[in-house]
């Protein structure tokens, strides 16, 4: 394998798990329901998205080919993980889950 493939690869790694650490540490932070939704539902997405990335361009670069099954899982997690985080948002509107006072645009008010 190249080198340059070799700098791809770990810095894809590097990237998704710098990622997915920090949406990590948001969930775990993060003072209410909402925004301990939004943390690891952005970063976590970019992260193991980037982690895929990784694992397709090492795969490919050994020689067997893109395989279908990982394209599948990003394609998935891209698509699934922002509709899932609206459901429970639009669903912790609707039972009256407490957010933060500092919290701006208040939707659920109208």
């Amino acid at each position: 394998m190249s080198p340059i493939a070799e700098y791809l690869i770990a810095g894809l790694l590097l990237i998704g798990g710098a990622f997915t650490l920090i949406g990590a540490i948001g969930l775990a932070r993060m003072p209410d329901f909402y925004t301990r939704l939004h943390a690891p539902t952005k970063a976590t997405t970019v992260g193991v998205g980037a982690i895929m990335l990784a694992s397709i361009s090492y795969s490919s670069y050994q020689g067997a080919g893109i395989d279908t099954a990982e394209l599948l899982i990003t394609v998935f997690l891209f698509m699934t993980a922002p509709v899932s985080a609206n459901i429970l948002a639009k669903s912790a509107m609707h039972l009256g889950v407490k957010h933060m006072p500092e919290t701006r645009g208040k939707p659920w008010d109208q």
